[in-house]
């Protein structure tokens, strides 16, 4: 008989930095074991940082510099607590996936699907391809979004629990316009 131990292990989920990181980031994810960054990093300071605070996993995205790419792939798969976790940058958005992320998700068949790319936060199950969609949104300062967000949330025992959409508030440049 093959025993598994489950623990909960709790998740910051953050995209598009484009090489800047809230301060707010290291409250908000104080109580986190691993941090997540769906590409867009902008500079290595911001996943220096990052990987200063906790463990991190991330993947690069199409701002990314070569140095960026040497150190982070391109799509990344990979298991927490009974589930499977796939993350690249784009995407699509369910049900209109790039070609990229549907062979991805083909060949992984995730329970988690994680990117970025878009600036908008969407949280929602795929039905048709039985799998959590995850994008944070925007954490950095760059781009159309007008408030930077990121996710937050616990997988437990196979089970994803209290998902929060964190507000870091308004981008800091948009607090420059007239």
């Amino acid at each position: 008989m093959r025993i598994i131990f489950f623990r909960m292990v709790r998740i910051g989920l953050l995209s598009d930095t484009h090489g800047f990181l809230p301060e707010r980031v290291f409250e908000l994810f104080k109580n986190v074991d691993e941090i997540w960054h769906a590409g867009d990093i902008g500079n290595l300071a911001v996943t220096d940082r990052l990987k200063a605070f906790k463990p991190l996993r991330a993947v690069y995205g199409n701002i990314d510099n070569q140095q960026i790419r040497a150190e982070f792939p391109e799509d990344l798969s990979f298991q927490v607590e009974g589930l499977t976790v796939s993350m690249t940058h784009i995407a699509g958005r369910p049900g209109k996936y790039s070609k990229h992320a549907l062979e991805l998700i083909q060949r992984t068949k995730p329970d988690i699907f994680v990117c970025g790319h878009s600036h908008i936060l969407l949280v929602q199950h795929d039905k048709s391809r039985n799998l959590l969609w995850l994008n944070p949104g925007a954490c950095g300062n760059k781009g159309f979004h007008h408030i930077q967000t990121a996710l937050r949330f616990q997988i437990n025992a196979g089970k994803i629990e209290q998902m929060e959409a964190i507000e870091f508030g308004k981008r800091s440049d948009l607090n420059n316009e007239d």
